[in-house]
Formats: C-alpha cells, sequence, structure tokens
C-alpha cells in the first residue's frame, strides 16, 4: 500500500505530538565506576627506558593485532616523529632529546592512563565504558553505538576508532590487559620489559616506590609524579628527568575531568524525547527527498 505525502507528514505530525507528550525520561547510562583504595596502578620511570619497543609487540600479540616480528621493533627509524595510540598499536614509544646526556635519548611509553575519574566514562550515554575496581578502564562493543563522545572527552586523547570497519566499528585503546590481571598475570608490556622501566602494583605503593627514586636521586628526577593529580588521579603514573611538557605529556590540571564532560552530556542528552524528535524530522526530510527523486525519474 502506497502512502500520500499527505498521510505521511500526518503520520509524522501524530507521532511528534506524542512523542512531545511523554513525560520526559533522564538518560540512563549507568557504567560501573569503582575506585577502589587497591586498584592497581604501572609507574614507568622514562629514565630506564631504552626504546627497545617489546612493549609494543607484546601488547599487539596479547590483543590479537597485527604485527611483525619482534626483531623489526629494532628499528628506530620511527622516532623521527612522535606518534599516537591507534586501533592497531594501543601503546607506542616516543623519543626525545636529552639535554644532560645527548647519547642516551629519553623514550616515553604512551597508552590509555586509566584516570580515577574517566572522562571518557563519564561521556559515554550508554554505559559502555567501566571503571573496574582493579583500576582498569575498559570498554564493551555490545554497548557502544559509536558516538565518539569518549575520544572529545578524553584528555589525553586516547581512544582511536575503526573508521575502516563499516558494519560494526570499534573504540580501541588500551585495557590495562584486563583479562590478564582477572587470570592472576600482570599486563603483557611490564612483563616482557627487558629493563624493568615499568612496576605493577597496587597504586597507592607504585606512588611510595615513586618518591623513594626521587629522593635517592634528585639530581637525576625532577620532584613530580605525573599522573598522582594530573586530571584527578591515574593508574598509570610516570617519572622522569625532564620537564613532562617537553615529553608531550598535556597541561590537563588536577581536577578530575568528567565535570566538564558531565555538563556538556546532561545539557544535550537530559531527555530522549529531543533526539526521537530529531529522528522522526530527519527521517520525514529524506522520505520526501527520495519520493521527489522516483517522481523526476518517472
Amino acid at each position: 500500500m502506497k502512502q500520500s505525502r499527505r498521510d505521511f507528514l500526518k503520520t509524522i505530525g501524530i507521532s511528534g505530538a506524542a512523542l512531545a507528550g511523554l513525560k520526559p525520561k533522564k538518560a540512563l547510562a549507568a557504567p560501573k565506576n569503582i575506585l577502589s583504595d587497591e586498584r592497581m596502578g604501572v609507574l614507568v620511570d622514562t629514565t630506564v627506558c631504552i626504546g627497545c619497543r617489546k612493549c609494543e609487540w607484546a601488547c599487539k600479540v596479547s590483543h590479537d593485532l597485527p604485527t611483525s616480528p619482534i626483531d623489526e621493533y629494532e628499528d628506530r627509524s620511527v622516532f623521527s616523529e612522535m606518534r599516537r595510540p591507534t586501533i592497531n598499536a594501543l601503546t607506542v614509544v616516543n623519543e626525545y632529546e636529552n639535554s644532560k646526556n645527548p647519547n642516551i635519548p629519553i623514550d616515553v611509553k604512551v597508552n590509555c592512563m586509566h584516570c580515577d575519574h574517566p572522562a571518557c566514562v563519564s561521556a559515554c550515554i550508554v554505559g559502555a565504558l567501566s571503571k573496574q575496581e582493579s583500576g582498569a578502564v575498559i570498554w564493551d562493543s555490545s554497548k557502544c553505538i559509536g558516538c565518539r563522545y569518549c575520544m572529545v572527552a578524553c584528555p589525553f586523547q586516547i581512544p582511536a576508532y575503526e573508521y575502516n570497519t563499516a558494519f560494526q566499528p570499534d573504540i580501541l585503546k588500551c585495557d590495562f590487559c584486563n583479562d590478564r590481571t582477572l587470570e592472576g598475570k600482570i599486563p603483557a608490556c611490564v612483563e616482557i620489559c627487558p629493563v624493568e622501566a615499568m612496576t605493577y602494583g597496587k597504586r597507592y605503593k607504585i606512588l611510595e616506590l615513586a618518591y623513594k627514586k626521587i629522593s635517592r636521586e634528585p639530581d637525576k628526577y625532577i620532584d613530580h609524579v605525573f599522573g598522582e593529580h594530573e586530571a584527578g588521579g591515574t593508574s598509570w603514573v610516570y617519572i622522569a628527568g625532564k620537564d613532562f611538557a617537553d615529553l608531550d605529556f598535556p597541561d590537563v590540571g588536577n581536577k578530575p575531568m568528567p565535570g566538564t564532560s558531565e555538563s556538556i552530556q546532561h545539557a544535550i542528552f537530559a531527555y530522549f524525547v529531543p533526539p526521537f524528535a530529531l529522528y522522526a524530522l530527519l527521517g520525514g526530510i529524506m522520505w520526501l527527498s527520495k519520493s521527489n527523486h522516483e517522481n523526476e525519474e518517472k
């Protein structure tokens, strides 16, 4: 049965009126967001890292991502430009000049910081991201709708999106090797590091270790543990012998980031009625355009 333009517009009008008459309900995205005192963390000592990139290889193997033979990761030409995590590289290493010793560059591992108060979790309107009791911030593909608000909200610009996957694109980032740690193992990158540049343990203990290192060798380290307070605190923390701004760490301040993302989210998605009405309007425009096109062809 064919529907006339007048009948269709009438249907749209009735639907819009019905939607407008509905009692507004707040968006109910209820992600798991646990901030345990016993949560785990990783201390990254950038003065120890040698840039071997074995952590990159181990991460790919652990997450079934395409990779090359491990010996090819000895190629240091990749350090000619700064890199960011991608859908095929959940962690990367960058290299920087060392003014104290030009012969020994500074290498910095980059991945999700697993914030204590994750902006990505707060921004997600369907609860696809969650902060686990272990400290990991993980993503549930079955809930994700591909809105990519997490990418916009992240102060560290970490989540990557599978633009080349048409039907079920994923948001990909470091998951703190959540499956491994649930089995009692340690993150793959930490396990493979040949120089023990990373230390995995309870967050409060690795912070104690960080300050012990700094106090023992004050000439080697700057007096700053990045991630202790930044963005409200993160599960991954760093120590370095050079100002973090010179190592491309962003100035995110110490306040938790969800305050900003929540205000935006609540302003746009406080009610479900406006999106429904918008979709109805867009559907009407598409239907009319298609009808006009078909009439022109006839």
